[in-house]
């Protein structure tokens, strides 16, 4: 059986790892695993886009950041000619004797993977992605290398923060979901926490803060998620080079409002792509290999059109049919580790 395998949208710590372990544990149970470059796109270029993986294409790739296959995020490759391209497509999995595809991705890339299942293209998601939004499964590829950096960062603004008597904002990844920053703030001794899911009232931060001033902590740490909003207002974005815009510029606007409210120093850090790149943590490197491992006996018992998931401690699988439209993976009100934070008085603005 040959199987092919990308990696699409944003890169992230764990993806090698994946790769790595669909390629060996293939290899030994018969299973050719063929890389596709750029994610769908090398199955437009082929042949020179696309190889077949051995042992030597993988080797001392378990600790590397990024993807040897390279990626792409730039929204659907089949555009405004989808039935035309899926037919390319299914061309160009027949001509490289592919049984079916391993894609490896987020919410984005795992919708259009869901959308390749509905029109009977046979495909396998393994979930990654640091913003852990993805529905279906409790964790994604990706999401605690990040949380372990948010966490190291944070506890180094505190040592400045203490030393200078400032309020430190460190503004972090997450889209329209909370959990690098409540994760990642809470493992670090964040003060006060910021997430998409609960406008901020900055009263209330402001509130905490003078409370620590008034007991001789006279320096606080505020982890904001990008995504985070005031009470009635709205998600603020910047303009990238290129003129696309994106999420970013809450942490600049909570510190000009606390530093007018608390008349204290303030300093602001954007932790950005930083959250993306670099070694994953074991754990990453664990879980990619367990799913890579488990998509692979899943294409040799010809079970496609599912995503592999973690439920608790177990890995397993879903049909592409049964996760929720991909809507994002939000925090819930009930979530145990939001309710951990609040007692033991981790402001979340409310």
């Amino acid at each position: 059986m040959r199987v092919g395998i990308l990696t699409g949208g944003g890169d992230c710590p764990g993806l090698n790892a994946a790769i790595r372990a669909a390629v060996k544990s293939g290899i030994a149970k018969g299973c050719q695993l063929v890389g596709i470059i750029d994610s769908f796109n090398g199955l437009f270029e082929r042949p020179t886009r696309t190889s077949l993986l051995g042992l030597e294409d993988v080797s001392d790739i378990l600790d590397k950041g990024g993807t040897i296959l390279g990626t792409h995020n730039e929204g659907s490759p089949f555009g405004e000619k989808p039935e035309e391209n899926i037919l390319r497509l299914r061309e160009a999995m027949s001509e490289l004797d592919l049984a079916g595809l391993i894609v490896i991705g987020g919410e984005g890339t795992q919708g259009i993977a869901g959308e390749l299942a509905a029109t009977g293209v046979p495909v396998i998601g393994i979930p990654k992605t640091i913003d852990n939004d993805l529905p279906g499964t409790d964790q994604t590829i990706g999401f605690k290398s990040c949380v372990n950096l948010v966490a190291d960062s944070v506890m180094r603004l505190r040592s400045t923060a203490e030393s200078h008597d400032r309020i430190m904002v460190l503004e972090v990844m997450g889209r329209d979901s909370g959990y690098i920053a409540l994760h990642g703030g809470l493992a670090g001794g964040a003060n006060v926490i910021l997430i998409p899911e609960i406008p901020f009232d900055v009263k209330r931060i402001q509130k905490k803060i003078l409370e620590r001033k008034n007991i001789g902590r006279n320096f606080s740490v505020v982890v904001v998620s990008e995504g985070a909003t005031e009470k009635g207002g709205e998600a603020i974005y910047k303009e990238e080079l290129g003129g696309a815009k994106t999420l970013g510029g809450v942490g600049v606007q909570v510190a000009q409002k606390l530093h007018s409210l608390c008349d204290m120093d303030v300093r602001v850090t954007v932790l950005g792509h930083l959250q993306r790149g670099g070694s994953p943590c074991p754990e990453d490197r664990i879980l990619a290999t367990r799913f890579a491992v488990y998509a692979v006996d899943l294409a040799l018992k010809k079970r496609f059109n599912r995503l592999v998931v973690l439920k608790g401690q177990q890995v397993s699988d879903t049909p592409y049919s049964e996760v929720s439209r991909f809507q994002r993976r939000k925090l819930l009100p009930s979530d145990e580790i939001l309710r951990a934070a609040e007692a033991i008085s981790v402001c979340l603005g409310r």
